[in-house]
């Protein structure tokens, strides 16, 4: 019988980020380096760094590990090695090359698993055009795998997530509600197809959104990951110095997400996004409870959240989703900042 990667593990994929409030709290006075080759640094949370080699080239540097999240190696490591790659093309970058990061108990769960996340993660780095040329591994309980990654932008190209203008309507690439569907799955209360669907999103890669971000000029950028969608979206805000406004009802759904979140399937990480965005989010007064934390939820290997001229968003829309994500959508827009950085509705 094939190991549970499931059974080593009570929380898994990006929802075993550590909670955004502290993670910032702890960072905050952390030593950020002066440099003028460094494009993009620690200090705006962004999704990668970036590093300037010459007036052509930049390098954008990422990494990314965590817990399973599936039972199955190779998925694992396909899920895994999608999420890490992620950050560059977030940059609106080329991955290139990268790195395994692998720790696995070797005494415990059988060395086939190890090999299967590992293939798992070349297939998808292949996929991607991006060649694993090395790595480190760690005896430690429970597994976790995920990937190094360097790539390259051009040093006027770089897209931000304090690339936000108020005016900006923002496009959403990939549906919402892994974490929840991979809480329900553990509670049997999901069907096959819901957590098929599920993983298939999380094995998506987001390159065509790249390419499609540089075409039309895009400037502000994230993918949507741990910290949930509303997470995200308010370090962008913070970081453009606007404010959001996000309309949940237009945002695509993973299916049976919301009915998830009504019989109260909601992962634990979504109330700590919550605690770390209230204090700077206002919520209209008959929003939806379970969009509200559906909006909270720790999504693992997400889409991209772009933000794009109105002029261009037609277009846009229209090629995003003839090249993989169909239910790409607008759901929201940039404003001048108000009293607070996010006002979900």
């Amino acid at each position: 019988m094939p190991f549970d990667l499931l059974s080593t593990v009570e929380t898994g994929g990006c929802s075993a980020k550590i909670p955004p409030r502290a993670l910032e709290e702890l960072l905050k006075d952390f030593p950020v380096p002066s440099d003028p080759r460094i494009l993009v640094d620690i200090s705006s949370h962004d999704d990668a760094g970036v590093y300037k080699i010459n007036d052509e080239t930049a390098l954008v540097f990422t990494t990314d590990f965590f817990p399973p999240m599936v039972s199955d190696g190779y998925e694992f490591g396909l899920v895994a090695a999608t999420n890490s790659i992620s950050d560059v093309y977030a940059m609106g970058g080329t991955p290139l090359v990268a790195l395994n990061i692998m720790m696995f108990p070797s005494a415990s769960i059988p060395m086939e698993v190890y090999r299967d996340i590992l293939r798992g993660g070349n297939d998808k780095a292949r996929e991607a055009g991006v060649s694993i040329i090395g790595g480190h591994t760690i005896d430690d309980y429970p597994p976790k795998y995920g990937l190094a990654v360097i790539g390259t932008v051009h040093p006027g190209r770089i897209i931000t997530n304090g690339g936000l203008r108020a005016g900006d309507e923002l496009i959403l690439t990939k549906p919402l509600g892994t974490g929840i569907i991979l809480a329900g799955h553990r509670l049997k209360m999901t069907s096959p197809g819901q957590l098929d669907a599920a993983v298939s999103a999380m094995k998506q890669l987001n390159r065509e959104g790249a390419v499609l971000m540089q075409k039309y000029g895009v400037c502000g950028a994230t993918d949507i990951t741990g910290f949930g969608l509303a997470g995200h979206v308010l370090k962008m805000a913070r970081a453009s110095g606007v404010t959001v406004l996000i309309d949940l009802k237009q945002a695509p759904l993973l299916d049976g997400v919301y009915d998830l979140a009504e019989q109260g399937c909601i992962p634990g990480a979504a109330f700590r996004n919550l605690d770390y965005t209230e204090g700077e989010t206002r919520f209209a007064g008959d929003i939806d409870y379970s969009l509200k934390m559906i909006a909270h939820d720790a999504q693992t290997s997400g889409g991209l959240l772009m933000a794009a001229a109105p002029e261009k968003v037609p277009d846009l829309l229209r090629e995003l989703r003839s090249s993989g994500h169909p239910e790409a959508a607008v759901i929201g827009k940039a404003v001048n900042r108000e009293e607070v950085a996010l006002v979900l509705a």
